[in-house]
């Protein structure tokens, strides 16, 4: 929510008034002090001083000194600090509960004031591995733009799974396990990898029937050949299966179109493989294995949601239900 700034020559017309504004020099201390708290916050949130200014956009000496500042008002030691991570003081973990319980309060208030104007606006930036980003989320954003004047979109394809605080994102896809729980993790839909090979392939060597078939096969990797394959079973076996590996690339579109031209067997993200599957042009592998890899959203923040970000998931979200339905 946009707030006012305040010059220092503007006074309430009416000084005895009960709702005149206070001075200027106690609004800007009270924003000074929740500067402060909700750097503390992200700053146990993040684990770290450099993770709370990257969540934050200012630089690392500004959250130090915010809160040396806090620590010297309060007249408390909130973080212990070591070479190798800060630890909250019985203080800080006290002073954080009422703080995440004030922001939440402030927060909600803001929804609510700011609740009349829900069209998206802004700039908004997206993260998301090659691959999926050119099949599902380029369209969807040319969508939105064109259907949302005051809406910009800047998206970051990488060959890798991107961190939304260091990509400086609003938003980032991932597939799969989340790395951690630093991060609002919001479900888009289920999905699973899964083992697929061309026709032509086949023809030449033949269909595994079990996992430990593929052995036998020349198997698609990324350049990592050692991360295994993660099996799920019909009757929840698991398996972990290190695959043969004489093609590697690091990029998945590489990938694909090796098993296009029916080089070998890729374990893929079954809503990259719809088009392939259902045009034959791909054939599905050894059906009752796959590995879960639900596609989620990506937040830097707890807070809520801005307009932009929430149409932009509603949009993602109604499109992948399509692919894998």
């Amino acid at each position: 929510m946009a707030r006012r700034t305040i010059h220092r020559d503007e006074r309430p017309e009416n000084p005895s008034d009960s709702h005149a504004m206070p001075p200027v020099n106690r609004v800007s201390g009270m924003l000074d002090d929740l500067n402060e708290l909700r750097t503390f916050q992200l700053i146990l949130a993040h684990s770290s001083l450099s993770g709370a200014a990257r969540a934050l956009g200012v630089g690392l000496g500004v959250v130090s000194k915010r809160l040396a500042t806090l620590e010297r008002r309060i007249g408390q030691r909130l973080i212990h600090r070591t070479t190798r991570r800060l630890v909250p003081t019985d203080e800080g973990l006290a002073l954080v509960a009422y703080v995440e319980r004030m922001l939440a309060e402030l927060d909600a208030a803001e929804r609510y004031l700011s609740s009349g104007n829900e069209e998206p606006t802004g700039i908004l930036r997206v993260g998301c591995t090659t691959t999926f980003g050119g099949m599902h989320v380029a369209p969807v954003i040319a969508e939105l733009v064109a259907s949302h004047p005051a809406l910009q979109i800047e998206l970051v394809m990488e060959d890798w799974p991107q961190d939304p605080i260091s990509g400086q994102l609003d938003v980032a896809i991932y597939l799969g396990r989340i790395p951690d729980n630093t991060y609002v993790a919001k479900k888009l839909v289920d999905n699973r990898r899964i083992l697929v090979a061309s026709p032509d392939y086949l023809a030449r060597q033949g269909r595994p029937e079990i996992p430990a078939d593929l052995t036998g096969h020349v198997c698609l990797r990324w350049f990592d050949g050692r991360m295994p394959w993660k099996l799920t079973g019909p009757d929840g076996q698991y398996v972990e299966l290190v695959a043969p590996s004489r093609l590697r690339a690091n990029h998945g579109d590489v990938i694909h179109r090796w098993c296009l031209e029916g080089r070998g067997i890729m374990f893929k993200s079954c809503v990259d493989l719809v088009e392939d599957l259902a045009a034959g042009r791909l054939v599905h592998l050894l059906p009752d294995w796959y590995e879960e890899a639900s596609i989620c959203a990506l937040l830097p923040t707890r807070r809520h949601m801005s307009p932009k970000i929430r149409v932009f998931l509603d949009a993602m979200a109604a499109r992948l239900a399509r692919y894998c339905a």
